[in-house]
């Protein structure tokens, strides 16, 4: 039996391809965190620790003192793959003020979902607002799920483990009786404490109507694409294949099959009374163990931002045990890009689409490092000097029409913005920087953008 637990420590990692990955520190100070998410059009961060508090990271780093909501051992069953694992805010959480989070019972381990409201101060929910909706008993401690997300459609995905142990001995994925191993959708809003989709495939059939999908392991990470509405699932594997699956127009593709326990990956695992793999949803990308010491995906984000370029059509993921950062691009195809000093825990986005990852206490901000310093240089601008000390200077040797130039540090933050004249050369003061590297952007013709890495000494 293999169990995947979400607090190791001193495990090694191996080299990878040159880096175009970096990670950048954005706080510290977190104590297992195990999800990073925000509320619509708000540009805070809220940090979740296993533990039971949620926590506000603001965008300059700073952490709020008291936590956003503490949730108790009272509460909570916390260790191991249990504790508080999930939040997700409502749509409309600038009217209602509703919340959602996912957490271990205290005393039998079940799964929770429950709804909470904010106070009349926005850093701090109504502790006592809490509503439980749902509970899923829980055979063993470990597979618990954890992720819950909004899609776009409006309903609240959960993700369910199969209960957990090795091997799904109980058979729970692949039983439509059973709301373990699957992922989950429901309703917040039409009913107390919450109404069926429609279009859920069991409903007014043999099967649990809460059922989205059936046949998953342990769903601990999963997100959708804000631009598309993809879902993009990352299913932790048992001994030897990590599966990622992507599932376009969620809202109307229902009753999949994604194939645990016949198929561990895209490969017979336990197919006694299963169906042929034709039949099961197949993932758009895997990879095995071998001899890398991988073991256990940890699933993040299709990128969505705009401060780098060079992420746009990739989704990001990590494996746990090395603390190696991938991406898979359109075709599946799966590049290993970073080697992390630590284990990743999630992945987070903010309302802009940029991308965070959570390692040992500290937050980072996910950066490119390789944005080339001669960008500019076939569209007839040129940036110079590059290293620059006081004074730099725009070229523009083809006439363009532009309009601005903003150069940001490498956590996306904006220190620096100034219009550009109708002139062959503009004279810009970075003075004022601190020595390290930019990114400097020039607003072009019909808001085109042209993108460098500047270097300040």
């Amino acid at each position: 039996m293999k169990t995947k637990l979400l607090f190791l420590f001193g495990l090694c990692c191996f080299g990878i391809s040159a880096q175009t990955i970096n990670l950048q520190s954005f706080a510290t100070g977190f104590s297992s965190p195990v999800e990073i998410t925000c509320a619509p059009n708000d540009t805070r961060l809220f940090v979740v620790q296993q533990s039971g508090l949620i926590r506000i990271l603001n965008p300059n780093g700073t952490i709020n003192t008291t936590p956003f909501l503490t949730l108790t051992s009272s509460t909570i069953l916390s260790g191991g793959e249990r504790g508080l694992l999930g939040l997700a805010f409502h749509p409309n959480y600038a009217t209602n003020g509703y919340f959602y989070v996912n957490y271990t019972r205290a005393g039998d381990g079940a799964t929770v979902i429950a709804r909470y409201s904010v106070s009349s101060d926005p850093n701090i929910a109504d502790a006592s607002s809490g509503t439980i909706l749902l509970t899923v008993a829980q055979p063993f401690s470990n597979h618990n799920g954890g992720s819950i997300k909004f899609g776009p459609d409006g309903y609240l995905y959960i993700g369910m483990g199969d209960g957990g142990s090795g091997g799904d001995p109980g058979n729970r994925a692949q039983n439509i009786n059973e709301n373990l191993g699957k992922m989950l959708r429901i309703d917040v809003d039409s009913a107390s404490p919450y109404g069926i989709p429609a279009t859920n495939p069991y409903v007014g059939i043999t099967g649990n109507d809460e059922i989205w999908a059936i046949g998953l392991r342990n769903p601990w990470k999963f997100s959708f694409n804000r631009l598309n509405g993809d879902l993009w699932i990352a299913d932790v594997g048992q001994n030897a294949i990590e599966e990622i699956n992507k599932v376009s127009a969620p809202a109307s593709n229902t009753g999949l099959n994604f194939g645990w326990r016949c198929y561990e990956g895209n490969v017979p695992y336990d197919t006694s009374g299963c169906p042929g793999y034709s039949a099961t949803y197949a993932p758009i990308a895997v990879y095995v163990h071998g001899t890398t010491n991988r073991c256990s995906i940890t699933g993040g984000y299709f990128y969505t931002g705009t401060t780098y370029p060079n992420f746009a059509n990739k989704y990001f993921f990590a494996d746990y045990c090395t603390g190696e950062i991938g991406w898979v691009s359109s075709d599946g195809t799966i590049t290993w890009n970073y080697n992390g000093p630590n284990l990743i825990t999630t992945f987070g986005e903010d309302t802009n689409g940029e991308l965070y990852v959570a390692m040992g206490g500290t937050i980072y901000k996910m950066i490119d490092a390789s944005l080339s310093v001669n960008d500019f240089g076939n569209k007839g601008i040129r940036l110079y000097p590059n290293p620059v000390q006081n004074e730099l200077v725009v070229q523009n040797d083809n006439n363009l029409l532009l309009r601005a130039v903003t150069i940001t540090d490498l956590t996306g933050k904006v220190v620096l913005t100034q219009g550009l004249d109708a002139l062959a050369v503009n004279r810009i003061s970075v003075a004022s920087l601190a020595k390290g590297i930019y990114l400097a952007t020039v607003d072009g013709p019909n808001g085109r953008l042209f993108q460098t890495k500047l270097v300040k000494e």
